[in-house]
């Protein structure tokens, strides 16, 4: 049976009510929110608001028009990149962002002459909290930091580092597409002001889902415009949220799916799940210390990471480690930089990349094993 450890792209299997509520609801509703009177356009508004307070009762957040729906976080992220920061601005970021955030960034230092400061982290992708005050500057417009790195699982101790943008007047920008539905999430104790999910990872919803949740009074300015269903005789974007930051049709099918997904995890409880996916971790490093020829990156200690393993087999390309492991062993594992390069010039991978074990909530103990067998089997024939 295929084995599947590409969480951190993409989860799989979902729950099945999740494929089911989309089914249903483009079978016997179909409609867009917010562009008609009748009966089945007002359910559809109403099943989306309710995700949107969904996705408030999950993050501790109480302003459901403040969650604002996009096609995924990276769009989410470029939503909220480009709405605050202005050109000749500055900007404080870590030095292992996903290039949802790196790419952004580097093309408004090209476009608009905007400044970059990356905090120094460690070996195992820790940022160093105590060096980020010496890097904030008067035209210091945002803070943005990934919550967990995709690469090495590292979880950034973003508590710490909203404080810091709190006291400063900053706002603070979460990409929680590691962590949202796997670890907790506070958006008032963590001091986020604005939080970038999406949908289709630990949050188990569908491809196509994703957005901001904004805690704060800034506005963000639109990135594009067109209609919301509200106010339509305006030449311009509303001024309010979401509409002013949701132009055009949503994708309604897929945010109920996300809906029932978000719903499956209240149920089950983000603390149940954090504790499997931490014992997965925790019993994979184990068993992966003990083969040779085997090199980890990251943190050993799986109380401060995700459920993300890098690793590579000296001497033995991450592709074709992953490509034996697919199509001799039916296991699929990532290999390459994972979209996120200043995380590989960290730990000295940058041209050679890591294989990538990822694990999800639907993932077993037996799953590992089989994995490490393989391994040890690859292993015998170098």
């Amino acid at each position: 049976m295929p084995i599947y450890f590409d969480n951190a792209a993409t989860s799989y299997p979902k729950p099945d009510a999740v494929a089911d509520s989309m089914r249903y609801f483009m079978r016997y509703n179909g409609t867009s929110t917010g562009r008609g009177t009748y009966a089945r356009a007002r359910e559809a508004g109403e099943k989306v608001y309710q995700v949107r307070k969904l996705l408030c009762q999950l993050f501790n957040y109480h302003e459901p028009e403040h969650v604002v729906f996009a096609a995924n976080v990276t769009e989410a992220l470029n939503l909220a990149i480009r709405g605050i920061v202005k050109p000749g601005g500055h900007v404080v970021t870590s030095s292992i962002e996903h290039n949802a955030v790196w790419r952004c960034l580097k093309m408004l230092e090209r476009d608009d002459n905007i400044q970059i400061s990356t905090v120094p982290c460690d070996s195992s992708g820790m940022t160093d909290v105590g060096l980020i005050e010496a890097l904030v500057q008067p035209n210091t417009q945002l803070f943005v930091f990934t919550h967990a790195s995709n690469v090495l699982g590292t979880i950034q101790p973003i508590r710490q580092i909203g404080r810091i943008a709190r006291q400063h007047g900053i706002p603070f920008l979460v990409d929680s597409a590691q962590t949202a539905g796997a670890y907790p999430i506070d958006i008032a104790v963590d001091c986020i002001d604005i939080l970038a999910f999406t949908g289709h990872k630990s949050l188990l919803g569908p491809m196509g889902t994703g957005g901001l949740v904004v805690n704060c009074e800034r506005m963000i300015r639109p990135q594009k415009a067109g209609g919301t269903g509200r106010d339509s005789i305006s030449p311009y974007q509303p001024d309010y949220l979401p509409d002013s930051l949701e132009a055009g049709t949503l994708n309604v099918s897929g945010i109920i799916g996300l809906g029932t997904a978000v719903s499956f995890i209240l149920d089950e409880t983000v603390e149940v799940i954090r504790r499997k996916e931490r014992f997965l971790t925790h019993y994979a490093l184990k068993q992966l210390q003990a083969l040779d020829k085997v090199i980890i990156y990251g943190p050993d200690d799986p109380g401060n990471m995700v459920g993300v393993i890098s690793f590579n087999l000296s001497d033995t390309p991450a592709v074709e480690v992953a490509y034996i492991l697919d199509e001799v062993y039916e296991i699929m594992v990532r290999a390459g930089l994972h979209c996120a390069p200043t995380a590989h010039r960290l730990i000295g991978t940058e041209l050679a990349g890591t294989v990538r074990m990822s694990f999800g909530y639907f993932n077993e103990k037996e799953d590992i094993d089989i994995v490490i067998a393989a391994l040890k089997h690859i292993i015998s024939k170098i």
